[in-house]
């Protein structure tokens, strides 16, 4: 979302409402999104908390027919702020964030003028990762709870796509899912991209150590969690066993009791960094273990901008136009994995080559300035169709 605000601000007058956690700065936030937004409401979110709040809000959604993301996201103080800024000014295009907010009255305009079209940034197919979670190897509560919502989830998302003017995915398999949802529907695919000129190799920054291996992502997402526990549970312990001197570095905001219980001499869990690109550019390779998931990984992405050998599961380079074994190593079986990244551990020559390689693929297709010049011509494409609804 910053890497297309930023862009799009430097053409475009932006106004900005978004929910707020209580856990959030909000002061920060506000100072930090003022710098591309003309306007910024933050509107807090009772419903944001985490813990027994959150649990209790979870237990009411199995009561609902709507999924519990979308309850967590309905707070009448967010309608009134659209209300109020949307009455002030017309606005061209209502550029809506997740499906979760579709519900919400969008089409406002002063008296008199012509209704903004709505454009939704689906930035993944949530019910598909639900649907995944249900299926999968964890506790069976979170499985039984995953088995009902995801259902619902599903229900919601097609409701929001059939809703809007335009939808805009990150991957074409999403594009393609949409599509099957919807087959009428006007999508793009924007792709996660990174921003090339701050994430890149420097002459200041750390030289690989020829032993770290590095996984970032936010913790308090199951599928970062889950590619982790699977990581240092299955993998980590034959690429110990292998290399003695080898080290794990997980970084990332939130780390839960599950994922901190394995850190130790040789598995550094460091919560979130102030400057990740440091402990990128001292990395020997990153790893990206996901079995969940879809849309596509910012951490990938992020890694070759750096000019970082990865090693990812199929489904973690899902959607991006790697090619195995030129840009990285793809590798989904515990044991192919382990030797997948125990060859860039030996071979620093080779990690270089697909380094380098997926370097020119970030600067080629994966920056955030032409991901926002494609999104705006989306954007002039639906507003030339004349497609805003009553």
């Amino acid at each position: 979302m910053h890497g297309l605000l930023s862009n799009l601000a430097r053409r475009h007058e932006i106004s900005a409402v978004t929910l707020i956690d209580p856990h959030d700065d909000a002061a920060l936030c506000a100072r930090a999104m003022r710098e591309h937004c003309r306007e910024v409401v933050l509107v807090p979110n009772p419903r944001g908390a985490s813990g027994l709040s959150k649990r209790l809000l979870q237990a009411r959604s199995a009561l609902s027919r709507h999924s519990y993301e979308r309850l967590r996201c309905t707070i009448p103080a967010l309608q009134r702020a659209i209300d109020r800024i949307a009455g002030q000014r017309r606005f061209d295009v209502v550029n809506l964030e997740f499906p979760y907010l579709a519900h919400y009255r969008l089409r406002r305009a002063p008296a008199g003028e012509r209704s903004p079209v709505v454009v939704l940034d689906a930035h993944d197919i949530a019910h598909e990762i639900v649907r995944q979670v249900a299926a999968g190897d964890g506790t069976w509560a979170r499985r039984l709870y995953a088995s009902v919502n995801w259902r619902k989830l599903r229900g919601d998302e097609f409701a929001a796509f059939g809703s809007t003017d335009g939808i805009y995915t990150c991957s074409a398999a999403d594009e393609r899912r949409v599509r099957a949802a919807l087959p009428t529907a006007r999508v793009a695919v924007i792709p996660n991209a990174a921003d090339v000129e701050r994430f890149r190799p420097r002459p200041g920054d750390p030289p690989p150590d020829g032993r770290t291996v590095v996984f970032f992502g936010l913790l308090s997402t199951w599928p970062n969690t889950d590619g982790v526990l699977h990581f240092l549970r299955n993998i980590w312990p034959r690429i110990a066993a292998a290399r003695p001197a080898a080290r794990c570095k997980i970084i990332g905001a939130g780390p839960p009791a599950s994922v901190m219980a394995l850190a130790g001499p040789r598995v550094e869990v460091t919560g979130l960094v102030p400057d990740l690109r440091p402990h990128l550019a001292a990395a020997a390779a990153l790893v990206v273990p996901l079995r969940l998931g879809s849309g596509t990984r910012l951490k990938i992405v992020e890694g070759m901008a750096m000019a970082k050998a990865i090693v990812s599961t199929t489904l973690g380079a899902e959607g991006l136009d790697a090619v195995p074994g030129r840009d990285l190593l793809v590798a989904d079986a515990p044991a192919d994995f382990a030797d997948a990244v125990v060859r860039l551990l030996d071979d620093p020559g080779l990690a270089a080559r697909l380094g380098e390689a997926g370097r020119r693929l970030a600067e080629e297709r994966y920056s955030w300035s032409a991901a926002a010049e494609r999104l705006e011509g989306f954007f002039r494409e639906i507003l030339a169709a004349g497609a805003a609804r009553p």
